[in-house]
């Protein structure tokens, strides 16, 4: 049996200011909004990446915050040509970065924080 990741779905508090962040900061397309379960949200593509993005339902508690550590889900991890300058970028938009730019074996790697405090690995390889 093959397995390959189809998407990622996203719980996000401002839908909009979450679509922007991937549209206009990460170079993410929108495709669509539409309704999951007749809640608000979208579906990006990110360079062939389907992130899928929804508000949260009336009945769902939102109980850990995103800063935390959690069974299931730690970060989002994104190939970058050149960690330095996608860090200068970003931290000139306001971005926090929790780790600047190191080595890491044969890649260099940063950790931002995006929206809802997401946690974002840029990675590049360099060996």
């Amino acid at each position: 049996m093959n397995f390959q990741l189809h998407h990622i779905h996203l719980l996000c508090s401002d839908l909009e200011k979450t679509i922007a962040f991937f549209t206009e900061t990460l170079g993410a397309s929108l495709v669509e909004r539409k309704k999951f379960s007749n809640v608000d949200g979208a579906i990006l593509d990110l360079n062939g990446t389907i992130v899928n993005l929804r508000i949260a339902r009336d009945n769902e508690k939102i109980s850990a915050g995103a800063t935390a550590a959690q069974y299931g889900f730690h970060h989002i991890g994104l190939t970058v040509d050149d960690v330095e300058h996608a860090y200068q970028k970003l931290s000139a938009k306001g971005y926090v970065f929790s780790a600047p730019p190191k080595e890491a074996g044969k890649n260099k790697i940063a950790f931002f924080n995006g929206p809802d405090n997401i946690t974002i690995e840029l990675l590049q390889s360099i060996g």
